[in-house]
């Protein structure tokens, strides 16, 4: 299925053809997050008993002793690794067509993985069965709470195997998912006071100020969040994805699509020709780095090639679905930092 016929499917479609997002991506200040759950009876790190959690649905999983055999999103269990836990099921993007670690699978060593599925409405239920998990964890890109990735068609059979965990990338700034990943690691036994992790919050905190300076020092570059397909180009909106939020409430001059525009794919992008790639200036595009999207390099389009940030060299790729570490988000930060910093007013 062609990206852009996926986006005419549902929300969920929409998001994954690449389109959109900024997933929590599909980027706001080190504000609170909106909405939010907190844990509850979490077990310390390098103790055991009984595990609780209670996720951004409002729900709470319960188990006897903390879950060991964890299935996890892709991006999810590529968060929990640079915390110490290492989830040994995954389902989304794992691994690329020569077999190599897909973007989102981060520093996992995906050939020691068993994977569930590799691309969108994929899960092995049967396989997933005989893997005997405790625990599912993923994101939700919406309101109600649906799991990322977790195929609709087959999702109440695979709840029936196993309690879910859910945390929100929905609608919230990046730092509000990032403090529940971290609380979501420490209930499961990460060290989340080791030098690692204090470094790597250390080291967002400061990218994240960078980013402040510069937005605020170079107010008239504008900045485009985009995505690419075979047939369509899709600029991202602001108002849902944790990443742009995020990036947003630190002063970075956003383009933003019209309400009206973004109407028929829920608020998140606006669906453009390639006739029409040129409809709003730029002069930093941000591009989708997903294994779904089409990337900078193998775009052939004529009036990509004309665009004025493209001739100047003011493509940076954005990573619309973060995966939800320290580790991992600072450098988004300070990429784009170095791009406002160092961009020509060409837009």
């Amino acid at each position: 299925m062609s990206h852009t016929r996926a986006t005419h499917l549902t929300r969920r479609g929409i998001l994954a053809a690449g389109g959109a997002l900024g997933l929590g991506a599909a980027l706001a200040a080190c504000g609170g997050d909106k909405g939010t759950s907190g844990s509850e009876g979490q077990a310390k790190p390098g103790k055991s008993g009984a595990w609780s959690f209670k996720d951004d649905r409002n729900k709470t999983v319960k188990l006897d002793a903390v879950p060991t055999k964890i299935v996890a999103f892709t991006g999810v269990a590529a968060a929990l690794y640079d915390y110490g836990i290492e989830v040994k099921g995954v389902f989304g993007p794992t691994k690329t067509k020569d077999g190599k670690a897909d973007v989102q699978a981060g520093d996992m060593d995906v050939s020691k993985l068993t994977v569930f599925g590799n691309v969108f409405n994929q899960f092995n239920v049967e396989q997933y069965a005989a893997f005997a998990p405790e625990v599912l964890i993923s994101t939700t890109f919406d309101p109600k709470g649906t799991l990322w990735y977790v195929p609709l068609e087959s999702a109440a059979k695979i709840a029936k195997l196993a309690p879910s965990v859910a945390v929100s990338v929905y609608d919230r700034p990046l730092t509000g998912p990032l403090q529940r990943m971290w609380e979501l690691a420490e209930s499961l036994g990460a060290d989340t006071r080791s030098a690692k992790v204090t470094d790597a919050k250390k080291r967002f905190e400061a990218a994240a100020a960078r980013l402040r300076k510069a937005a605020k020092s170079r107010p008239e570059i504008r900045v485009m969040a985009g995505s690419a397909a075979q047939d369509a180009f899709y600029v991202s909106g602001t108002n849902l994805s944790a990443d742009l939020e995020y990036f947003k409430s630190l002063g970075v001059n956003f383009v933003e699509p019209s309400e009206s525009a973004k109407k028929s794919t829920g608020g998140w992008f606006e669906t453009l020709s390639w006739e029409n790639v040129d409809k709003y200036p730029a002069d930093v595009i941000m591009m989708d780095d997903r294994s779904v999207a089409l990337q900078p390099a193998d775009i052939t389009k004529a009036t990509w090639k004309k665009l004025p940030a493209v001739k100047a060299g003011q493509v940076i790729p954005r990573s619309s679905e973060p995966i939800l570490s320290y580790d991992k988000c600072a450098p988004l930060l300070e990429n784009l930092a170095k791009a406002i910093e160092t961009a020509k007013k060409v837009g």
